[in-house]
């Protein structure tokens, strides 16, 4: 049945950014599809509070706190995964980052910098570590959290529309070197949504009313509205899928 096939009964997912927003959303929509969790952010307070709603749904939880955009950190996590014999059948690469809005004349390399080492290093870093068991299993999928972003550009946000493009671009160039190996690489480009890290482009007034007149569904997205993108990415529903870039924004950039 098709209903089965949505099923992550018997997987562990890994969720990077699970502490809020999209990533907690995705990490509660695996769970009440059968998936046990490892959920990681930097903030272990408030993984382990998404931790008891994942475990309130009946599955396991284990939270590991990590910063992306730092290679060490990176190395500790799947340490920990291996020492705790944790086997990662699903890896959501969920967290990013965007520090500043600024036009490229005034953007510092600073910022340019904390955003491509978050947003493309650490996926890169964590994908690769991630995959290697993936392959040795001969199965696996990632789902990358891109943005619409990365399809067109968007004034004061070159350094997260830039590095959501290397995403964009690295998952299908993953997608192609491990689809041999039983590994699906996607990615999800969702357009506005309702997070924190969105929280200046709602309050922007004049922005938010032009986003309204172009989007045909004249409303920002919520974050469970990606989490059923993810869920047919991470599981055999999406089996035929690989190296794809799903756009999730009410039809904004059409």
């Amino acid at each position: 049945m098709l209903r089965e096939r949505f099923s992550l009964a018997g997987k562990t997912a890994l969720v990077t950014g699970a502490s809020r927003g999209i990533g907690r959303a995705i990490a509660l929509g695996f769970a009440e599809h059968g998936a046990d969790l490892v959920l990681s952010s930097r903030k272990r307070e408030a993984l382990e509070s998404v931790a008891k709603e994942v475990e309130a749904l009946g599955r396991q939880a284990h939270v590991a706190t990590v910063n992306m955009s730092d290679e060490a950190s990176i190395s500790a996590l799947v340490r920990g995964l291996e020492g705790a014999g944790l086997v990662i059948d699903v890896l959501v690469n969920n967290a990013a980052t965007n520090p500043v809005m600024a036009g490229v004349l005034d953007l510092g390399i600073a910022a340019w910098r904390k955003v491509f080492e978050t947003n493309v290093t650490g996926v890169f870093l964590l994908s690769q570590a991630i995959a290697r068991g993936m392959a040795s299993r001969g199965a696996g999928s990632i789902v990358n959290i891109a943005s619409n972003g990365g399809l067109h550009a968007t004034p004061a946000l070159a350094a997260y529309g830039a590095s959501k493009a290397a995403l964009i671009h690295l998952t299908k160039t993953m997608a192609m070197e491990l689809g041999p190996r039983g590994i699906r690489v996607n990615a999800i480009a969702p357009g506005l949504i309702e997070t924190h890290m969105a929280r200046a482009l709602l309050d922007h007034q004049a922005g938010y009313e032009a986003y309204l007149k172009r989007n045909p569904l004249r409303r920002h997205g919520q974050p469970d509205e990606i989490a059923g993108a993810a869920l047919l990415l991470a599981s055999d529903a999406g089996s035929y899928a690989n190296g794809e870039v799903l756009v999730v924004d009410g039809g904004a950039t059409l």
